[in-house]
C-alpha cells in the first residue's frame, strides 16, 4: 500500500505549447496530498495552494497543472481536453528525444488511448514531428477485418494515422485473414524481424522487445490490452504476442502482447478517463492488496509509467 499519494489537477488555465505560458484559472487551483493511514488505506484530502503556489511541489507550465505528483510513477489529472494537450507534448517529445538517439520512434497505440491523441494532428506538432521515423504497433487488436466498426487499426486509422504523413509501411497491423493464432504468430513474427533489423530496441534486462513507449488504456475490471482479469493469457511468460478466442466481452476472439513485452517498454502512458474506472485506478495507483492481482496491478515497465487522469478516472484518489 502506498503511504503518501500527490495528486494534480487541471483548472481552467490554459497553456499554449508554442509560448509555454499559463493564464490565470477562474478558480483557486486545488492540489490534493494524502493524510496519513486509516486502517490499510492511505485517504487523500484536498489542500488549497497558498497564493497559486502549490503546498507540494513546484507549479508546472503546463495546461492547468498545479503539481506533478508521484506514486511509483507520475500521476496526473486533467480535464479531457488538456488531458490531451499534456499527452501530445508529452508524445512529441519522446518522439524527438528517441529519433535523435536511435532514429526511429516505436509508438504501441491501444483502442481509447487513441482518440487523446487528436492534437498531434494540430500545429505546431503536426508541421514539425518527423512522422517518416514514427513505427507503429498494436498492444491488442480485435481479430476483426480492418474496415470493421470493433477494429483498433480502423480506430487509429480514422482518427489519427490518416490524417499525419506517417508512411503505410512503417503502420504495423494484423493479416486480418487469419484466424486468431495465426495472427498472434504472424504478428510476433514480425515484430522478431524489427528487433534483429534494430527497429525496436530490445531489453538487455529481459531480451524482450522493449518499445519506446506504450499508450495503455485500463478496462473498468483493470483489463490493460487483451489481458483480462482471471485469463490464463496474464500468465504467459515466453510468448512475445499471444491470443484469446474468449474474450469476456465482446468480439471474442483477440491478440495482445503479453505482460512481459509490455513491461520491458521504455515508458508507458496509462491514459485512463471516465468514472467507471474509478475503482481500478485507485486500486492500481494505491497498491491495494487483491488476490488475482488485476492486470492494470502488473503493468511495472522497466522505464516510466505515467498516468494521464481525466477527474472521473481519478475521483477515488481524492475523496
Amino acid at each position: 500500500m502506498a503511504t503518501s499519494a500527490a495528486v494534480s489537477v487541471a483548472s481552467g488555465s490554459w497553456c499554449n505549447p508554442q509560448t509555454r505560458s499559463v493564464s490565470k484559472p477562474q478558480s483557486p487551483p486545488m492540489a490534493f496530498l494524502s493524510s496519513p493511514q486509516i486502517g490499510h488505506k492511505s485517504l487523500i484530502r484536498p489542500l488549497r495552494s497558498n497564493n497559486g503556489v502549490s503546498p507540494v511541489g513546484p507549479r508546472r507550465n503546463m495546461p492547468g497543472l498545479v503539481v506533478k505528483a508521484s506514486v511509483d510513477g507520475n500521476v496526473e489529472v486533467f480535464t479531457k481536453e488538456y488531458l490531451a494537450v499534456s499527452l501530445a507534448k508529452y508524445v512529441a517529445d519522446l518522439s524527438q528525444q528517441f529519433i535523435q538517439d536511435r532514429g526511429y520512434f516505436t509508438v504501441v497505440l491501444s483502442g481509447n488511448s487513441v482518440k487523446y491523441l487528436r492534437k498531434l494532428v494540430e500545429p505546431p506538432y503536426v508541421n514539425t514531428i518527423p512522422w517518416s521515423k514514427w513505427q507503429i504497433f498494436w498492444v491488442d487488436e480485435r481479430v476483426v477485418p480492418k474496415t470493421h466498426v470493433d477494429s483498433n487499426y480502423k480506430l487509429a486509422y480514422d482518427g489519427f494515422i490518416s490524417k499525419v504523413p506517417i508512411p503505410p509501411y512503417n503502420v504495423y497491423s494484423i493479416d486480418d485473414a487469419l484466424p486468431a493464432e495465426g495472427v498472434a504468430d504472424v504478428y510476433e513474427t514480425t515484430l522478431r524481424r524489427l528487433v534483429a533489423g534494430n527497429v525496436i530496441a530490445s531489453s538487455t534486462q529481459t531480451k524482450f522487445p522493449k518499445f519506446d513507449l506504450i499508450l495503455l488504456d485500463m478496462g473498468p475490471d483493470g483489463q490493460v490490452g487483451a489481458l483480462f482479469p482471471n485469463h490464463p493469457v496474464v500468465n504467459e511468460s515466453t510468448k512475445w504476442v499471444t491470443y484469446v478466442k474468449d474474450a469476456p466481452k465482446p468480439p471474442p476472439e483477440r491478440i495482445t502482447l503479453t505482460l512481459p513485452v509490455i513491461n520491458s517498454a521504455s515508458n508507458i502512458a496509462m491514459v485512463v478517463t471516465g468514472a467507471g474506472k474509478a475503482d481500478a485506478v485507485y486500486t492500481a495507483i494505491e497498491k491495494e492488496e487483491t488476490y488475482p492481482k488485476l492486470p492494470v496491478q502488473m503493468v511495472s515497465p522497466e522505464g516510466e509509467l505515467k498516468w494521464f487522469l481525466d477527474k472521473g478516472a481519478a475521483s477515488k484518489l481524492y475523496k
